[in-house]
């Protein structure tokens, strides 16, 4: 039985990675999927045949899929785009805050133009897209599903991405805060925490064996995680089999969450 059958999700960054995995994983529930892209509108269009084989692998489908340019940290932009979404659907169930970015420096060197980009994307969008979906959540009965799409990094320190980091401590505590002020008004919000994953974003240190082996000496569980992985995650936390969890980050990390420095008991001289 598809989990999401008749849903309608707005997935942000949908055109490649995690945010891609969503969107094919939630049209394999039977969601009808608006994909947001920021640029590179043929690989949006990638996920938008993606989406579609998704559909057809069940049988003829009326399900529907749409395409739609924005960057999220524009006001403007983001309002437009629920427009279009609504024009498009009638309404809309689900919110993934998926589209992040990041830039590598030490500290004392972050150009300011660099942090506030990263913030801007990172925090100001998910924040744009949370007001503009909880908005329309409010007015029609049923509330509706906003999951965001953070980090380990909400809880683990990562030197040389201050910004991110950063960002990813604010959206754990946007996600807390939302759920808390909606919970009765049948509005869940909740994050997943998503590890070392193989997505172009992790490029530089996927295709090399050596970089890719020294991060996975780190997990737990030996490796990286696929994206599929996480957006199973994602398919369980926007169904009605987690409709009693708001507020939480799911960390889907291998155990990196778990001090995998710990594994042996150095601190205890065994």
């Amino acid at each position: 039985m598809q989990k999401l059958d008749g849903k309608n999700v707005l997935v942000t960054g949908a055109s490649s990675g995690i945010g891609q995995a969503i969107a094919v994983r939630f049209a394999q529930e039977g969601a009808n999927v608006a994909i947001n892209f920021g640029s590179g509108a043929e690989q949006a269009e990638v996920t938008r045949a993606m989406v579609r084989d998704a559909y057809m692998a069940n049988g003829p489908s009326e399900r529907r899929e749409l395409v739609v340019q924005a960057d999220v940290s524009i006001e403007e932009q983001v309002k437009a785009v629920f427009a279009r979404v609504l024009e498009e659907f009638g309404r809309l169930d689900i919110l993934i805050n998926n589209a992040g970015i990041q830039r590598v420096s030490a500290s004392h060197n972050i150009a300011m133009a660099d942090f506030d980009r990263v913030l801007n994307v990172d925090v100001r969008g998910p924040f744009l897209c949370a007001r503009e979906a909880i908005r329309h959540f409010l007015s029609r009965p049923g509330g509706g599903v906003i999951l965001n799409n953070s980090s380990v990094h909400e809880m683990i320190p990562k030197p040389k991405y201050l910004p991110y980091s950063a960002s990813k401590g604010a959206l754990e505590n946007m996600t807390r805060t939302l759920a808390l002020e909606y919970a009765d008004r049948g509005i869940r919000v909740n994050a997943v925490g998503p590890g070392a994953v193989a997505t172009p974003i992790n490029r530089a240190w996927i295709d090399d064996p050596h970089a890719r082996a020294e991060v996975e000496s780190h997990i737990p569980m030996g490796r990286v995680a696929c994206p599929e992985e996480i957006a199973s995650v994602f398919a369980f936390l926007a169904s009605d089999d987690a409709g009693y969890i708001t507020g939480q980050t799911i960390y889907a990390c291998g155990g990196l969450t778990l001090y995998p420095e710990f594994r042996r008991a150095w601190s205890s001289g065994e």
